[in-house]
């Protein structure tokens, strides 16, 4: 798909035309055509609708002006009529055609349609009159974040089919015109914006507008799922032998389409979300395009998550295992898809302040209980290496960042030297995340607790106190940090948001431990593993198209500071805690004559 943007008209495509369905409703009443029309632009530059396009009028108000130019319009009609509409039937009825009906029916496709082309990497436009009253309040029953940009002709002073308001929404999306996708109900419009070189969808049907968008823009726009997106040409899987791989591991439970969506980009393993009859499920499976696919990673990650199913931990529940590589050509399984709240931002800006301390309280709860599995009972006591685990991970990690560094990051290179130097004397050995942050968990649509702990992939044996360290970098990134947003300067107690040390000890006290004193070598260590994954995902994007914000040496360079600043912090308490001695007595001799 070689476009990057669609632009939609509010009026007729996002929302019902009034018109068309003033049409329809007048027909089916025997009222006389264009009553509608005729009392909604009476008056000229004072229409109703024009006071109510420039926000002079209240929805209300709207209305009550509409009917009282109803009932002057009518007043010469036949009996009939007249009684009809002046028995106060004529707003109610149309309205119930407009909202209850055609509203109803339309705006959720179309809301749907924006989401999956956003999903996809493409931005999206509103184009409309006015969105907004006098006093600000929107009138338009959408949810304006699923747009990059909102044009409002009547406040930028053009009207449609002005050529500028068009060049306008170009403008503000940062695309040419061949590069986007304009729909609407009017030929007027369309022809405008057709002769600038933007491609034109007229829609009549929205259903028939749709299967033409979905043949531009190449994917289909039905299907939604959040954190989803098309499968890619190059990560498709056999429909045919995943159907009938279904339809023996659920019996005859399972019947309708089968549905398929990829979630992100894993490098690992593939996810895919998978829609067949009522059973919504995700797939996780190995690359195809591996040299020597083992099977390794999604056999390890299904054995964990049963096994701490089996324990109590909150995880989704897998169903099968497929080791048969003619099945889908790598191994892959099986589990159940978790719906659900996923807070991208930890600040939790849509709770109230007692809420977001309940998420907090329970997201240290489910940490705590992860390291609390027992590792005989769970049968993981192989799963890694009951010792040395920090010092494993540093060598790992700097290893990868040496395989792609791409210039000399001072921090780095002083972090490489000390972290070895003050390695913690003795480490505990319990199941680790790996990955453990609030985006990693799947909460209760309605309370605060905690359906399902996501993205096992670097899960093992080691010390605990490093996923605690993981789970409070968030505290020290800023809020618009590219790789992971964060509360830096935020106000803490007005937002409800425990502290770090509060939460810190918060898990302490639920493990029964202490809270460590060599705190922040764990922080200095959680941000250097952060720095070089971050330096990875840059040299990667220097091969590929990256995406805007993405891939930015800067991040790698900023995060490898906070490490370094943790690793000062340490050095000044191990100085601190040396015992204090008394300054060596020097020894004088006096030579006497």
């Amino acid at each position: 798909c070689h476009y990057k943007a669609v632009i939609f008209d509010a009026s007729g495509v996002l929302l019902p035309s009034p018109c068309k369905t003033a049409a329809d409703w007048e027909a089916r009443n025997c009222i006389p055509a264009s009553t509608i029309q005729q009392a909604m632009l009476s008056r000229g530059e004072n229409s109703p609708s024009l006071k109510y396009t420039r926000g002079e009028l209240t929805t209300v108000e709207f209305l009550q002006e509409l009917g009282q130019e109803c009932f002057e319009i009518v007043s010469q009609l036949p009996l009939l009529s007249w009684c009809f509409l002046t028995a106060g039937k004529c707003m109610d009825s149309f309205l119930s055609d407009l909202i209850r009906n055609e509203m109803i029916k339309q705006l959720p496709i179309m809301a749907e349609a924006v989401q999956c082309i956003r999903a996809e990497g493409l931005k999206t436009a509103l184009l409309s009159n006015s969105f907004s009253l006098l006093n600000g309040e929107s009138f338009l029953p959408l949810d304006q974040k699923h747009f990059d940009v909102m044009v409002e002709s009547y406040r930028e002073g053009m009207h449609k089919p002005d050529p500028r308001i068009y060049k306008l929404c170009l403008e503000r999306l940062g695309v040419q015109p061949q590069e986007s996708i304009f729909l609407d109900s009017s030929s007027q419009n369309l022809k405008a914006a057709a002769q600038l070189g933007i491609k034109t969808v007229k829609v009549n049907d929205p259903e028939v507008a749709f299967k033409e968008l979905e043949t531009y823009l190449g994917f289909p726009l039905q299907g939604f799922v959040p954190d989803t997106c098309s499968v890619r040409p190059s990560m498709e899987i056999p429909k045919d032998r995943l159907q009938k791989y279904l339809e023996n591991v659920l019996s005859d439970q399972a019947t309708g389409p089968l549905v398929l969506r990829q979630f992100g980009h894993g490098q690992s393993t593939r996810s895919y979300y998978v829609k067949f009859g009522d059973h919504l499920l995700v797939l996780k499976k190995e690359p195809s395009d591996r040299l020597h696919p083992s099977g390794s990673a999604v056999r390890r990650e299904y054995r964990v998550l049963k096994a701490l199913s089996e324990a109590g931990v909150p995880v989704p529940t897998v169903l099968a295992l497929c080791e048969d590589r003619s099945t889908l050509g790598t191994p892959f399984y099986l589990m159940e898809y978790c719906a659900g709240r996923v807070f991208r931002d930890v600040s939790l800006p849509t709770l109230q302040p007692s809420q977001r301390r309940a998420i907090y309280a329970a997201m240290s709860q489910v940490l705590s209980k992860i390291h609390s599995v027992d590792l005989r009972a769970a049968k993981l006591e192989d799963l890694g290496e009951h010792a040395n685990y920090i010092q494993r991970q540093v060598e790992t990690w700097t290893k990868q960042y040496r395989a792609v560094e791409a210039h000399v990051i001072p921090a780095m290179e002083r972090l490489i030297e000390w972290l070895p130097l003050h390695f913690p004397e003795s480490q505990k050995a319990t199941v680790v995340h790996g990955d453990f942050r609030m985006d990693n968990l799947v909460f209760h649509p309605d309370r605060p607790e905690v359906l399902a702990v996501l993205g096992w992939k670097l899960s093992t044996l080691g010390d605990p106190i490093s996923d605690l360290a993981n789970n409070c970098m968030a505290y020290f990134l800023p809020p618009h940090f590219n790789a992971l947003r964060g509360l830096r300067k935020c106000d803490l107690g007005h937002l409800g948001v425990p502290t770090p040390e509060e939460y810190s000890q918060m898990y302490c006290d639920r493990m029964g431990v202490e809270h460590p004193e060599n705190w922040n070598f764990y922080m200095a260590f959680a941000f250097f593993r952060l720095a070089a994954t971050l330096q990875g995902l840059y040299k990667r994007s220097l091969a590929e198209r990256p995406a805007p914000g993405e891939g930015s040496p800067e991040d790698a360079e900023f995060v490898a500071d906070l490490a370094w600043d943790f690793a000062i912090k340490e050095g000044f308490r191990v100085f601190d805690s040396l015992p204090t001695t008394k300054p060596l007595a020097r020894g004088y001799s006096t030579l006497s004559s």
